[in-house]
């Protein structure tokens, strides 16, 4: 049996000793939820009247036709309130949160959903709220950034390191440090010391309660593959959390390979031979390092994926063989969006996207009985001007530039 808070040889809480009642409190609240099922339907209920949970499982019927073999669905986590399945994380720690009697909560951020969904969850309990933000996720994020400041919190961004989400989180956890009593961290992702990993799966396990259902009611039987994409990886347990039991469902987790595994630039963690194992901001993973363990820079189009290290509860899934994971490049990422902008009128974040490009080369070769889902994690509006960059559209180069000029003019 493994140790409390490891999965396999991965995870743990490997935090100083400042911290040791804080996590003790965190987890003991934690426990007491778990094993109280009014907690879970007030959960429910809570996400149900104020984030339009179920989502809805939408048969993609053009792209269906277009490939000519399995039958694609889409979980639309795009759907969930603040544009991506991030709200049923921070919703669920908000009530722990109010359980603890804390006043502010902080997070981390990069693609900025999460960010948004702590300010909103703070917005909604009546708590103080501080985000920290690489600084060059807050150029690359500026709408979500926007919306974080007038929910009313607090936009700090990280000028140190590379100014991506491993330093935000560096930064959350010297804000705790010093604010403990008064304080609570949502911890955006099944990354960290524990209970975060465990805790964070158990939240974002609606996604595949959910899809179950919505799949066998819609299919009548069960997906032949799942696909997510995976920075550090609560999307991904999420839904598959819900089929992790049936062996003839194959789970497929997509990296961000950036500008390809070859080049270095990107944040494939276990698609590539780039990770090796290491301790690193609590807990153990497969992390991109040297070999002096010094964290390594990544790249993604997406601001989400860019994380160095990957949940545990994937990294034990991996090496059991339970989940295979396959990388998206930047340029796949966004041929794949493209296509399902025409094809259906859906548009995914670009941190989704990946896992389109998976289902895409794939669903060829399965037959036309069979189902697949690509869960959507979120929405692309919140990318426009990296999408826009990225197709390198006229238009909107024009309208920027005009935008600029009145600016400049007031």
């Amino acid at each position: 049996m493994n140790k409390p808070g490891y999965f396999g040889q991965w995870g743990g809480a490997y935090i100083p000793e400042v911290l040791y009642e804080t996590f003790r409190e965190l987890r003991e609240v934690y426990a007491k939820a778990k094993a109280d099922p009014a907690f879970w339907q007030e959960y429910v209920a809570l996400m149900s009247s104020y984030s339009c949970r179920p989502t809805p499982l939408t048969h993609a019927d053009n792209l269906s036709r277009h490939f000519g073999g399995a039958q694609i669905f889409i979980k639309r986590e795009d759907l969930n309130h603040t544009g991506a399945h991030k709200a049923n994380n921070v919703m669920g720690q908000g009530l722990l949160v109010k359980r603890m009697g804390k006043t502010r909560v902080i997070a981390e951020t990069g693609a900025g959903q999460h960010g948004v969904a702590c300010a909103t969850m703070a917005a909604k309990f009546g708590f103080a709220c501080t985000i920290y933000m690489g600084e060059e996720d807050v150029h690359r994020q500026r709408p979500n950034v926007f919306w974080m400041e007038k929910l009313g919190a607090t936009v700090v961004p990280v000028t140190t390191g590379s100014r991506t989400l491993k330093d935000a989180i560096n930064e959350a956890f010297r804000d705790w440090v010093s604010n403990m009593d008064t304080t609570h961290y949502v911890m955006g992702t099944v990354c960290g010391p524990h209970p975060f990993p465990e805790m964070v799966a158990w939240f974002q396990s609606i996604i595949g309660i959910e899809a179950r259902k919505q799949i066998i009611a819609s299919h009548g039987k069960l997906p032949a593959r799942i696909y997510a994409c995976v920075g550090g990886g609560s999307n991904a347990m999420g839904i598959f959390q819900g089929f992790l039991a049936d062996s003839e469902v194959e789970l497929i987790g997509v990296e961000a390979g950036g500008k390809g595994i070859d080049t270095g630039q990107h944040a494939a963690r276990l698609a590539s031979q780039d990770a090796s194992p290491g301790v690193a901001q609590g807990y153990k993973t497969m992390f991109l390092q040297d070999s002096d363990g010094q964290m390594l820079d990544t790249h993604s189009v997406a601001a989400g994926l860019d994380y160095i290290g990957v949940s545990p509860l994937l990294t034990d899934l991996w090496e059991k063989g339970r989940v295979r994971f396959t990388a998206a490049t930047d340029q796949e990422v966004m041929a794949a969006l493209d296509l399902t902008i025409k094809k259906e009128g859906i548009i995914p974040a670009l941190e989704s996207s990946h896992a389109f490009v998976q289902a895409f080369k794939e669903a060829g070769e399965l037959s036309s009985d069979q189902a697949i889902i690509i869960n959507q994690s979120g929405r692309g509006d919140k990318d426009i001007f990296t999408i826009a960059h990225a197709f390198d559209d006229p238009s909107w180069k024009e309208f920027i530039r005009k935008k600029g000029e009145e600016y400049a003019t007031r």
